[in-house]
């Protein structure tokens, strides 16, 4: 893989010359992929950017569904509408995508499971920014596969003008559903203040023995304020509460009829000082979770609560030589657990780091990144980074190496370790390693018309120490004093060194026909091939999609706008016959709007058919989706 990576990188540094100069700029989309605004074609990243109109466009009723549809991101959906879902970048685990908020990591202590739940109404979001690759010289760890980035109209307002906006919507559907919204905002010369209300219900589908019910909840408040012509204060409070069926969702025995209630609230500040020649910011959140897991009815429910610190020093200087920007910073996030299943727990992890973005030459942009961190658990780490990108009109040449690591959750360390007796399910494992990777990728970004984009992308992930779950023979078990002989177990473990290797094609288009008439797309298909060495068989490696294609599309004119999202995954058979439940090795789903607009634009009525093909089919063993899914609702926007 990397004599063909250097042969195709050499071949692409020779014919530039000759395809660098006949064609408009690249997407000038400004990024905060390097924690500095810079043009995604001078990162020498593969970067997706969601707007705020594609979110809300999309036919999806939360964030997870919505990420489902973006080039390049695999979602494993155990459940609708945002019950709960797990976001995989480039294979790998679900635990090595890394969520970011307005800068701040949000990713949950206790599990990877949640990482999910993103505590930000959609209409307070301004876009989403998906960095594919590792990214832990800029982030820290679990950046290892990559990092969602969702930064909101409070973090990015533009003070100067008045502006007012209300926007609700109501929708309803088959078994019970009831989703609604809304979202209130207001800003002046020298303050912006939004708040929303989401709910997303149902009684669900009949199940085994249940029905697949969820109930949603989220609020939200967002604060910015213009202290002077140089200091900006942003903040931020969250409530998120989800209740859901949770059958089969980590298990697959019969007994099993779990439910499960996850609440969290957040809290975010940002202080930042701006002048011609540097920024200065001073950043911080934290997030308190309550977690209740019931298997069955009568067993005793497993009661989790975390919380986690947050705190971001930063310093960026911006200088005239090679229109260079240095930015340095430290950060120290705190985690604890206090669970009547895991025990109570603390953990501490501190880095420092810096990162140089400069023009080396005409057409070369270079950054280099440098980290060390310590953590409780793994000690010191160094982490360096280096991306390259050759631009020019018709297209960028890109490419990246990075090391990444990822320590092992709460739920990894101490998952069934306080009970006094488990007689099966999955074993935390205190001894845990930390994963550590090693990572390259090549690229090219082209301009083959002025409204459609290409990015394709070969990239190559060795991993030492992967951490998942495997089973277990009880005289293998590390600890044994609250198992049984005969119980069935599955351990956390490092299981294998692992080589990944891969290849994406984005592409994207927007365009127009007369005045009305508008075309948006974006489409990608996603190739992996995963070796392993000294392997054990597991469980979520062995889910992870071996091809994947996900696109959206959307199609508006003065009467109203048709949108469609479609998700094609090739993967691995595996079944369960106690639970009579299987996961086919393809399937291809999709969901489909429609709308009217009235009150020129500033109301409409909609139909969604989510699941148009009614396909059966489930991300994970023993977790089905639903079938076809009809709604149909209203929706209203007034801005001035």
């Amino acid at each position: 893989m990397m004599k063909r990576l250097l042969i195709l990188l050499t071949l692409m540094v020779a014919f530039s010359n000759t395809l660098l100069s006949q064609v408009p700029d690249l997407d000038p989309v400004l990024i905060s992929a390097t924690m500095q605004q810079k043009r995604i074609r001078e990162t020498g990243r593969n970067i997706s950017v969601l707007t705020k109109d594609d979110i809300k466009n999309i036919p999806a009723n939360s964030l997870d569904e919505l990420l489902r549809f973006v080039p390049g991101i695999e979602v494993q959906q155990r459940g609708p509408q945002g019950a709960q879902s797990d976001l995989i970048i480039r294979g790998g685990t679900f635990q090595q995508v890394l969520v970011v908020i307005d800068g701040m990591r949000a990713n949950e202590p206790l599990t990877g499971h949640f990482n999910s739940y993103i505590p930000i109404h959609p209409e307070e979001i301004e876009r989403i920014e998906v960095i594919k690759g590792a990214a832990a010289a800029i982030y820290g760890p679990d950046a290892v596969g990559g990092v969602i980035h969702v930064i909101t109209k409070a973090f990015t307002h533009n003070f100067g003008t008045k502006n007012k906006s209300a926007v609700a919507s109501v929708q309803g559907g088959q078994y019970g559903l009831f989703n609604g919204r809304i979202a209130l905002s207001s800003s002046n010369k020298k303050s912006y203040v939004s708040g929303g209300l989401q709910q997303n219900k149902a009684k669900g589908m009949q199940m085994r023995g249940t029905t697949g019910y969820f109930d949603n909840d989220l609020a939200n408040i967002s604060y910015a304020r213009k202290l002077n012509d140089a200091w900006r204060l942003m903040l931020r409070a969250a409530a998120d509460s989800r209740d859901f069926n949770a059958q089969n969702f980590y298990t697959s025995f019969v007994s099993d009829t779990a439910n499960e209630t996850v609440s969290s609230t957040w809290q975010q500040l940002a202080l930042t000082r701006t002048s011609e020649k540097s920024t200065f910011s001073i950043m911080a959140n934290a997030r308190q979770l309550k977690d209740i897991y019931a298997f069955r009815p009568v067993s005793i429910p497993n009661q989790n609560s975390t919380n986690l610190f947050n705190a971001d020093l930063r310093h960026t200087v911006r200088f005239k030589w090679q229109q260079a920007k240095f930015t340095s910073g430290m950060q120290v996030f705190n985690k604890q657990i206090t669970s009547n299943d895991r025990g109570n727990h603390k953990h501490l992890h501190t880095g420092i780091y810096a990162n140089l973005q400069h023009q080396l030459l005409n057409k070369l942009f270079v950054t280099e990144g440098i980290r060390a961190d310590w953590d409780q658990s793994y000690k010191w780490a160094l982490i360096p980074q280096l991306n390259l990108a050759y631009t020019g009109a018709l297209a960028t040449l890109r490419a990246s190496i990075s090391k990444g690591i990822r320590d092992a959750d709460f739920t990894e360390r101490y998952n069934n370790y306080n009970k006094p007796l488990v007689t099966g399910g999955s074993i935390g494992n205190p001894a845990l390693e930390a994963e550590r990777s090693f990572n390259m990728e090549i690229g090219a970004d082209l301009l083959l018309d002025k409204p459609v984009q290409v990015h394709a992308t070969l990239f190559q992930r060795n991993q030492a120490s992967l951490i998942d779950w495997a089973t277990t023979a009880y005289a293998n078990m590390p600890i044994r004093n609250n198992l049984i002989p005969t119980g069935i177990y599955a351990l956390a473990s490092n299981i294998a060194n692992i080589n990944t290797t891969g290849a994406e094609l984005d592409l994207s288009g927007n365009h127009s026909w007369g005045k009305e008439t508008k075309l948006r797309w974006n489409s990608g298909i996603t190739v992996l091939k995963t070796g392993k060495r000294n392997s054990i068989p597991s469980f979520y490696l062995s889910s992870h999609a071996q091809l994947l294609w996900n696109s959206n599309m959307r199609i508006s004119n003065k009467f109203g706008a048709v949108s469609m999202g479609t998700v094609y995954k090739k993967r691995n058979k595996q079944t369960a016959n106690a639970i009579n439940a299987s996961i086919s090795p393809e399937y291809f789903t999709v969901n489909l709007r429609i709308e009217k607009y009235l009150l020129k634009k500033k109301a409409g009525l909609m139909i969604q058919v989510d699941n148009l093909t009614d396909v059966a089919y489930s991300d994970l063993l023993g977790s089905m989706m639903p079938g076809r899914w009809m709604q149909g609702g209203f929706w209203l926007n007034l801005s001035r």
